[in-house]
C-alpha cells in the first residue's frame, strides 16, 4: 500500500468516526430539544413571532436604527450582519442536501424548525443585549459566554460559558469557514473552470479586506450586499415558481406527506426527514446556536426586546423566505432524481428551467456572494466567542488565521467538512438551549414589560 491509499484510507476512518459523533449529537435528544425549547418559549411569549412579525419587520427593514442607544452598529445593520452569517450556503448546497437524504418531507420539518425557532432566536437576542458589556476597546460583547454567566454564582455556568466560547470559536472555522470556501471553489470550478486555488486565493484576500476593520466594516458590507443577494436569488425562484404554478399545490402535498411517511421498508416514524430537516434547518438559520445573538448585541439599542424583535426577522427571511425558494425550485424540477449532490442538484434545477448558459452562473454567483457574506459574519462571531476566552490580545491572531483557513478550505473533503459542522453546531446548542431555559423567566418579564409598558409605541 502506497502513501496516497494510506492516506485516503485514514481520511476515510476518520470520517466514519465523526459521522458516528454526528449521527449520536444529532440524536433524538438534541431534535427535541430545538424543537421543544422553541415550541417552549412560543408558549411562554405566547406566540409572539406571528403577532409581532409586522412590527419587528418595520423596525429592521423601515426604521432600521434607534435615535440614541449604546451600540457598535444600527439595527439594520445588526440584522444584515445575522443575515450575512446565515443566508450561505445552508440555503442552496444544505437545502438540498436535507432533500437527497431526508426526502421532501424534510422541507416541512426545516419549515417547523424556522417558525419554532423565531422564537428561540427572540430569545437569544434579547439575553444578548440584555447582559452585553463593552470590552476595554469599546466594543460591546454579548452573547450565550455573557448570559449563560448570568444565570447564577456557580462555577457551573463558569464553565459551560467558556465550552460555548472554544464550540463557537471551532464552528467558525467551519460552518463559517471552510465549508463556505469549499463550495464557492467547487461551484466556480463547475461553473466557469476557476482553480480552487485561485477562488480560495481570491476569497482569503476579501475577507481580510474587510475583517481586518472590525464590526463596523463588516456591518457596512453586509448591508451593501445582503439585500441585493437575496431580491436576487428570490427573484429568480419566484419566476420559476410562476411558470410552474400549477404544480405547486402537489409539491405542497408531497412535503406534508412525506414528513410522516417512514422510507420504504422502514418502519415507525420519517425519522431521516426529521433528522435533516432539522439539522440543515439548523445548519442554515441558526436558531438555537447561540451564534447570531453576538451580531445583536452589538446594535445600538436601549431597549432589548426591540432589538430581539428585530433578529427574530433573520429566521423568517432565512428560512421560511430563501430556503423555501430553493426547496420548491428542487421539488418543482425534479432535480432530487437525478442522481446528483450538494450544489449541484440546485444548479440542475435553475438549469432545466432558465437554461444553464443562466442556471448555472446564477447559482454559480449566489453561492459565493452567500458564501463570501457568511464568512465575514461568522468572522465576528469567533471572534467575539476568543475574545472571551483569551482577552482582546487574541483578536487579531485569530482574524490572521481566519483568513488562511477560508484558503485551505477551499481544497478539503465536502464530506468532511459538513460532517464537522454538524458537530459543532450541537456543541454549540447544547449549552446556549440550556441557559435558554434557565433565564426564560427574565425573558418573558422583559418582554411584558416592554409590550405592556407601551414601550414598543416609541420605536
Amino acid at each position: 500500500m502506497d502513501s496516497q491509499d494510506a492516506g485516503n484510507g485514514l481520511l476515510t476512518d476518520l470520517q466514519g468516526i465523526l459521522s458516528a459523533v454526528s449521527d449520536f449529537l444529532w440524536g433524538p435528544p438534541l431534535i427535541v430539544m430545538l424543537l421543544g425549547v422553541g415550541l417552549y418559549l412560543t408558549f411562554l411569549l405566547r406566540g409572539l413571532q406571528f403577532t409581532w412579525l409586522g412590527h419587528a419587520l418595520f423596525m429592521g427593514l423601515i426604521q432600521r436604527k434607534e435615535r440614541d442607544g449604546d451600540g457598535d452598529i444600527s439595527h439594520f445593520q445588526a440584522l444584515m450582519t445575522a443575515l450575512s452569517a446565515t443566508v450561505g450556503t445552508g440555503n442552496i448546497v444544505g437545502v438540498a442536501t436535507a432533500i437527497m437524504l431526508g426526502g421532501p418531507g424534510a422541507v416541512f420539518w426545516m419549515w417547523m424548525t424556522g417558525l419554532v425557532g423565531m422564537a428561540t432566536k427572540f430569545a437569544e437576542a434579547l439575553l444578548a443585549v440584555k447582559y452585553r458589556y463593552k470590552d476595554e476597546k469599546g466594543n460591546m460583547v454579548g452573547g450565550p459566554m455573557t448570559y449563560i454567566v448570568a444565570i447564577g454564582p456557580s462555577p457551573v455556568w463558569k464553565w459551560m460559558a467558556m465550552a460555548f466560547a472554544l464550540f463557537a470559536a471551532i464552528a467558525s472555522f467551519g460552518i463559517g469557514n471552510m465549508v463556505q470556501s469549499h463550495s464557492v471553489a467547487d461551484s466556480l470550478e463547475g461553473a466557469f473552470g476557476l482553480p480552487r486555488v485561485w477562488a480560495g486565493g481570491v476569497m482569503a484576500i476579501l475577507t481580510a479586506a474587510v475583517i481586518l476593520g472590525g464590526i463596523k466594516w463588516i456591518g457596512r458590507v453586509a448591508s451593501a450586499i445582503v439585500p441585493v443577494m437575496i431580491f436576487g436569488y428570490v427573484g429568480a425562484s419566484l419566476y420559476i415558481l410562476v411558470t410552474m404554478v400549477d404544480q405547486i399545490p402537489s409539491v405542497i402535498g408531497l412535503i406534508f406527506n412525506d414528513a410522516f411517511t417512514p422510507a420504504a421498508g422502514a418502519g415507525g416514524f420519517a425519522w431521516a426527514a426529521l433528522r435533516w430537516g432539522v439539522a440543515r434547518g439548523v445548519f442554515s438559520n441558526e436558531s438555537g446556536l447561540g451564534s447570531s445573538p453576538i451580531a445583536a448585541a452589538a446594535a445600538k439599542t436601549k431597549e432589548p426586546v426591540a432589538q430581539a424583535m428585530v433578529s427574530m426577522t433573520q429566521t423568517f427571511i432565512d428560512t421560511l423566505v430563501v430556503c423555501s425558494m430553493t426547496a420548491f425550485v428542487i421539488l418543482l424540477t425534479g432535480a432530487n432524481h437525478n442522481g446528483l449532490e450538494g450544489s449541484q442538484v440546485t444548479t440542475s434545477a435553475f438549469s432545466s428551467v432558465l437554461g444553464s448558459g443562466v442556471g448555472e452562473p446564477l447559482v454559480a454567483l449566489a453561492l459565493v456572494f452567500f458564501a463570501y457574506s457568511t464568512v465575514l459574519g461568522w468572522s465576528y462571531y469567533g471572534e467575539r466567542a476568543t475574545e472571551s476566552l483569551v482577552g482582546v490580545g487574541g483578536i487579531l491572531p485569530y482574524r490572521l488565521v481566519y483568513c488562511g483557513a477560508v484558503f485551505v478550505g477551499a481544497n478539503l473533503n465536502l464530506a468532511l467538512v459538513w460532517t464537522i459542522c454538524d458537530i459543532t453546531n450541537a456543541l454549540m446548542a447544547l449549552p446556549n438551549l440550556i441557559a435558554l431555559v434557565m433565564l426564560s423567566p427574565i425573558v418573558r418579564a422583559e418582554t411584558l414589560g416592554y409590550i405592556n409598558g407601551g414601550k414598543w409605541k416609541n420605536r
